[in-house]
């Protein structure tokens, strides 16, 4: 077995990241890539900007998804 036989699991798998790309948010949300950015646009997903990067904090889809499900039990 040779060096290209190794299995890597992607970045985005990555559990120790704490800033995701717009589109590494999108994959663990399982939804696509302009909805993702409707979602930071809107201000229901919270990101940051360093310099001229968009990313998303990790502990930022947790925090979306609790709210979902709060607002879900409320109505």
């Amino acid at each position: 077995m040779d060096d290209h036989d190794t299995l890597t699991a992607p970045a985005d798998d990555d559990p120790t990241l704490v800033l995701l790309t717009v589109e590494e948010a999108a994959r663990r949300l399982r939804i696509g890539r302009t909805t993702c950015f409707a979602l930071i646009r809107t201000g229901e997903l919270e990101s940051i900007d360093i310099g001229r990067l968009r990313r998303v904090p990790a502990d930022a889809l947790a925090a979306y998804l609790a709210r979902r499900r709060a607002a879900k039990r409320a109505a």
